[in-house]
């Protein structure tokens, strides 16, 4: 484990807890160049939810999506398109950083569910930033195959961390669960 390493991250995750972000996640419909959002929830800085919805994709749900996050196509017969959810979750990211485990993958689908609806996407990368990846700088680890620090899972980190919170493969829990993680490793200094 890098000491050094270690504290650069806690002074970033001080710097932006500093920034009062808001935090996100997504439930998918699978990971693949076609998958698109199906679940959204955004936290703001003081954990009050944002955003919480179901978004109906205009795709299947693979089955081994569905395994993990348990989203039924019974569950998504009343919900939003994206091109319905996304004025909503536009205004909640609007002039704010954004927190995300997993940040490559989330705005990945985030781009995917837009190209489906024809939507232009305007987010400057700028505002968000990678929790996951900060998380694997904290602890340090290296993985000199890829020349970087060695990602946890949402569910490694959170059993690393101490912390009491589900990691149900749900946006909302996901999402909370991604914002105390930030909290611990701006704490740990």
């Amino acid at each position: 484990m890098s000491s050094r390493a270690r504290k650069e991250a806690i002074q970033q995750a001080q710097a932006y807890l500093a920034q009062k972000p808001v935090y996100l996640d997504t439930e998918t419909t699978g990971t693949d160049p076609r998958a698109e959002i199906l679940e959204i929830s955004i936290v703001d800085h003081d954990s009050s939810i944002l955003v919480d919805t179901l978004v109906k994709p205009r795709g299947k749900i693979d089955p081994g999506a569905q395994r993990v996050h348990r989203i039924t196509e019974a569950m998504l017969v009343d919900a939003p398109g994206w091109d319905q959810a996304w004025p909503q979750v536009e205004t909640a990211l609007q002039g704010r950083y954004v927190g995300i485990f997993n940040l490559d993958f989330d705005l990945r689908m985030m781009q995917q569910s837009h190209q489906r609806y024809w939507l232009p996407w305007t987010q400057p990368q700028a505002d968000f930033f990678c929790i996951m990846k900060l998380y694997a700088k904290f602890c340090g680890a290296w993985n000199a195959k890829y020349r970087n620090y060695r990602w946890q899972s949402l569910d490694n980190a959170r059993r690393q961390c101490g912390i009491d919170l589900p990691n149900s493969h749900r946006a909302k829990d996901d999402t909370l669960l991604a914002r105390a993680v930030l909290l611990h490793m701006a704490n740990a200094g």
